[in-house]
């Protein structure tokens, strides 16, 4: 899961969505320093992060990308299950995208002084270059890998990410639509507690 489902698994409560989004860009040293609300939700993105890497439908999705892909297989799963939950927003959305993405970025501002000071520049340029809509569309994930393998250290293993989403797309989307009302039942269940 990347950031779209991320945030859409902790809308319900703005202070563990903004926690679920920062977790990835959080340095450990940062943790304490977030109001104990973001921190629940930073714990949270790793219990769903959890979940979701053992889960057998995750593994097999990824094995189908194992092969071309190698130890970036996870990092594409993250962003191709970012646009399957976009593809499958009538099952899952109870409000249209836009508005969805509308409110999460008026979240994140409203909560910028409590992002660490490193992050907000970060955070700010997410919200003025739609971070959320490059989940969307095929050219929007291209983009995305494109930023992504700047990173890596062997940015050639994402040649062709788009074409392996094509290629597969078919049990791609049906895993995670088996796979996805599992991982909501975790965090309702999680919320719950």
């Amino acid at each position: 899961m990347n950031f779209l489902a991320h945030i859409f698994l902790t809308k319900h409560d703005e202070a563990w969505m903004v926690g679920n989004y920062l977790a990835d860009l959080l340095k450990n040293k940062d943790l304490e320093s977030l109001p104990i609300p973001i921190r629940q939700g930073v714990m949270l993105h790793r219990k769903i992060d959890s979940f979701t890497d053992s889960h057998p439908l995750v593994q097999y999705s990824t094995r189908l990308l194992h092969e071309k892909h190698h130890k970036y297989a996870n990092v594409l799963m993250d962003v191709f299950y970012d646009y399957l939950l976009y593809q499958n927003w009538h099952r899952y959305g109870k409000q249209d995208f836009i508005d969805f993405k509308i409110e999460t970025y008026e979240v994140l501002q409203r909560y910028l002084p409590s992002i660490p000071k490193p992050l907000q520049p970060r955070t700010l340029a997410m919200i003025e270059h739609d971070w959320l809509t490059s989940y969307t569309s095929e050219k929007g994930i291209y983009h995305t890998f494109e930023h992504i393998k700047k990173r890596a250290s062997k940015p050639e293993l994402f040649e062709g990410s788009v074409d392996s989403l094509k290629q597969h797309f078919q049990p791609l989307n049906e895993h995670f639509n088996l796979f996805f009302p599992d991982l909501m039942r975790f965090v309702n269940n999680y919320s719950a507690e």
